[in-house]
C-alpha cells in the first residue's frame, strides 16, 4: 500500500489538505480536502483519509501546488492539468470522468450529460455524478465546474455543497446559461459555517 503524506494550508477560502504519495518522484497529489467548518475539521478529514497519520512538510513540488491553488482561489486563475495525480484504487469509469473533467478550462462548465457522452461507451449520466461525488482532488479535478441540465449547479459533495460549489464558479467568472454570472448567485447565498 502507497504513503501519502499530508499538510494543511491556508486559502482566501479557508484551511484547505492536500496529500501526496511520499514514495514517487515526483510526487503526486492524491487528495485535496476543501474547508471544512473549521480548520481542525479539515485536519481531521484529511487525516482520516491518510490513515490518521500526522502532517508532513510538504516537497518543493507539493509546495509549488499550494501556491497555485492559493492564488486561484485568490481569483489569479490557474491551469492544473499538469500536476501529476495518484487516483489510487479508482475504478475505469471513474478515471475517464476526472480525465474529461480536468479538460473544462476554468470559467467553462459542462453537464453531467455532456461529460458522460465523452465518455467510452458514451452516457451513464448518473455515473458521471456518483463519480465526481467521490472526487479526491477538487479544484485540480474541477468537479465543480460540472453542472446538471439546465445549467443548476447542482450537488456537490464538499462542506457547503452548492453553495461551495457556487463560490469555486464565481472566483472563474463563470457564466450561467441563464444569462446570470455565478458571482451574481454567490453573493445571494450564505457562507456556510
Amino acid at each position: 500500500m502507497k504513503r501519502n503524506a499530508y499538510c494543511l494550508f491556508e486559502t482566501p477560502l479557508g484551511w484547505c489538505g492536500i496529500a501526496w504519495t511520499e514514495e514517487a518522484s515526483p510526487p503526486a497529489v492524491t487528495r485535496l480536502q476543501l474547508p471544512e467548518a473549521t480548520p481542525k475539521m479539515t485536519e481531521s478529514r484529511i487525516a482520516r483519509k491518510c490513515g490518521g497519520r500526522r502532517p508532513s512538510v510538504p516537497p518543493p513540488e507539493i509546495r509549488e501546488v499550494i501556491e497555485r491553488i492559493s492564488r486561484h482561489l485568490g481569483g489569479d486563475l490557474q491551469d492544473f492539468r499538469d500536476v501529476p495525480v495518484d487516483l489510487g484504487e479508482t475504478d475505469l469509469l471513474e478515471r475517464q470522468v476526472y480525465r474529461a473533467t480536468r479538460e473544462i478550462a476554468a470559467g467553462q462548465t459542462r453537464t453531467y450529460g455532456e461529460v458522460a457522452k465523452s465518455l467510452s461507451p458514451p452516457g451513464q449520466a448518473q455515473a458521471v455524478g456518483q463519480a465526481l461525488a467521490h472526487n479526491p482532488i477538487a479544484i485540480i479535478i474541477p468537479c465543480h465546474r460540472v453542472l446538471a441540465s439546465g445549467g443548476k449547479p447542482g450537488g456537490f459533495s464538499a462542506h457547503g455543497g452548492p453553495t461551495t460549489k457556487t463560490r469555486l464558479l464565481a472566483i472563474e467568472g463563470t457564466m450561467f446559461s441563464s444569462g446570470r454570472r455565478a458571482v451574481e448567485l454567490s453573493l445571494s447565498l450564505p457562507f456556510p459555517d
